[in-house]
């Protein structure tokens, strides 16, 4: 466990800070509309997880398609929404696990594995969407999934490290709790050889 200043126990808000961190990339994501975007000028394409936008190079108006219209775009949609909302669940028992003076580890272990369950949805959702929009949607010009997916993705590895964290933080308890007592190691000086 890495040492954090005077005491271990003070670091324990440093996974719900980065479940915070997560959610914040999982808003930015939801709320975007750069998860595909033309490449270069003109730019005639633009989506987002719930629609995709096209104009004509000398257009100002967007028009949008909805993207749940289709079900790969409802699917889509569904699973990243389903891995955000248990993202939110595991932040505020993060909060209530790390705030009990009585850390309970077991419990702390299990809000690790509903972070593997929230990547699990969130990269199905990843997956989904670039495979069966390609498929589905005509692009013009050339495209690029953007910032928005990208905060996707960013939301997704930042869950997957605090998973591994969650579930691994009860094989540190002791150092956490402080409870280890430290190791002093004493040598004697050489004795001096005695006079004659």
């Amino acid at each position: 466990m890495v040492v954090c200043g005077l005491a271990c126990w003070r670091c324990r808000w440093l996974l719900p800070l980065l479940l915070g961190l997560a959610i914040i990339m999982g808003i930015i994501a939801l709320a975007g509309r750069g998860w595909l975007e033309s490449e270069s000028e003109p730019y005639v394409h633009q989506a987002s997880l719930w629609e995709s936008c096209t104009r004509t190079p000398d257009a100002l108006n967007w028009n949008c398609e909805s993207l749940m219209d289709y079900g790969w775009g409802r699917a889509a949609a569904a699973t990243y929404l389903v891995g955000f909302v248990i993202l939110v669940i595991c932040f505020a028992l993060a909060v209530i696990a790390f705030s009990i003076e009585i850390l309970r580890f077991n419990f702390v272990r299990g809000i690790g594995g509903l972070l593997f369950v929230v990547a699990a949805f969130q990269i199905i959702g990843l997956v989904i969407y670039p495979v069966k929009f390609t498929e589905d949607i005509p692009l013009m010009g050339d495209n690029m999934f953007s910032w928005a997916y990208g905060f996707g993705w960013a939301s997704t590895v930042v869950v997957i490290g605090c998973a591994f964290f969650f579930c691994c933080l009860p094989n540190w308890e002791d150092e956490v709790l402080g409870n280890i007592k430290p190791t002093y190691y004493y040598s004697s000086p050489e004795r001096a050889p005695y006079l004659n």
